[in-house]
């Protein structure tokens, strides 16, 4: 497994830059950078790829809506770029309260918004010409709409690599299915080793038995918070996962409409990820981080004695991860390194 970090979208950028150049230092292999409707991203990754030399950088994500497909292609090339073949591109569908409310474009067909864009994506890396007329995106528009003055064209510059890693943020069974299928990389939420097959494995078996081979294997991202020693107090450790749980689990959407929450109920937290969301939403969010259980506190996080943390490692190395999300408590260097003879 590799080892690989999600910055903070809300907090200072440069100070998590210079993190990231010690981590860097220390083992990291990736980093992703979030975007949600924070700074953007593709700024950040410029930004990283100027002071780092050998980490993998990658959006976590940027969303399939706010930027035309095409240029999501010359964003993963020009990143690609300058980053000396070192980027891949995160996508995923967000959700309609940042789709609609913050970016102002309808939310629609997200499954196979997501399989188009993919397509013109890599149309646009390979330096082909786009001539995409899909049942959503099509490129140059056809006949009847626009000036009738579009042309098709293709990517001007040459690209590092003829293809740029894409790693799709999928939760649902046939966004996962189809992220199987076609996907470089696969960024699930909150994902439990031991739980993962019990929501995702047939999707995932399921869209693997039509994936191209020339794809190689699908990546994997899976992990937590860590903390790694003998002496901790492991229990006030977990508690820091508090308030991330319950923001996902209870405040990203509306009843009926959160991902995260529905991820909750399928692995079987469904009264909890009920009464996380209902305190949440009105507006009682201490009594909605009480309510996350201690069991998935612990399942979604890598805190510990090293001989516990390399049992959670095993597991997940088991369950498919090939890369290994850290969040760690305080300076990250000890802790990277502590992982890297772990693994």
């Amino acid at each position: 497994m590799k080892l690989i970090t999600l910055l903070p979208y809300a907090a200072d950028f440069h100070a998590s830059a210079r993190k990231v150049v010690e981590m860097e230092k220390a083992g990291l292999d990736a980093v992703l950078v979030p975007e949600a409707y924070s700074f953007d991203a593709i700024s950040q990754v410029g930004y990283l790829s100027a002071i780092t030399e050998r980490v993998e950088i990658g959006t976590g994500i940027v969303n399939i809506y706010s930027r035309t497909p095409s240029l999501l292609g010359q964003t993963a090339a020009g990143c690609d770029f300058v980053s000396g073949g070192r980027f891949f591109l995160g996508l995923g569908a967000s959700g309609p309260q940042v789709v609609e409310g913050f970016h102002g474009v309808e939310y629609d067909k997200p499954l196979l918004r997501t399989r188009e864009v993919i397509d013109v994506v890599r149309t646009v890396v390979r330096r082909e010409t786009v001539d995409y007329q899909g049942k959503v995106i099509q490129v140059p528009l056809p006949e009847g709409r626009g000036t009738g003055l579009g042309k098709p064209l293709k990517l001007i510059n040459h690209p590092v690599r003829p293809a740029v890693p894409i790693w799709w943020a999928s939760t649902r069974t046939a966004s996962v299915r189809a992220t199987a299928e076609i996907a470089d990389g696969w960024l699930p939420p909150f994902f439990i080793p031991e739980l993962a097959g019990n929501v995702w494995g047939d999707a995932l078996a399921e869209g693997t038995k039509k994936r191209n081979p020339a794809l190689g294997p699908l990546d994997v991202v899976g992990g937590g918070r860590v903390a790694i020693g003998e002496d901790l107090d492991v229990e006030r450790l977990r508690d820091g996962v508090r308030p991330f749980l319950a923001l996902y689990i209870g405040g990203m959407g509306a009843r009926g409409k959160n991902f995260y929450n529905e991820i909750a109920v399928a692995y079987g937290f469904a009264d909890a990820a009920r009464t996380i969301q209902d305190l949440y939403l009105d507006g009682k969010k201490q009594e909605a981080e009480a309510a996350v259980p201690a069991e998935l506190l612990e399942r979604v996080s890598l805190i510990g004695p090293k001989s516990y943390v390399a049992e959670r490692l095993a597991a997940s190395r088991e369950a498919g991860v090939t890369y290994l999300n850290v969040q760690p408590f305080g300076d990250p260097t000890p802790t990277i390194e502590a992982l890297k003879e772990l693994l």
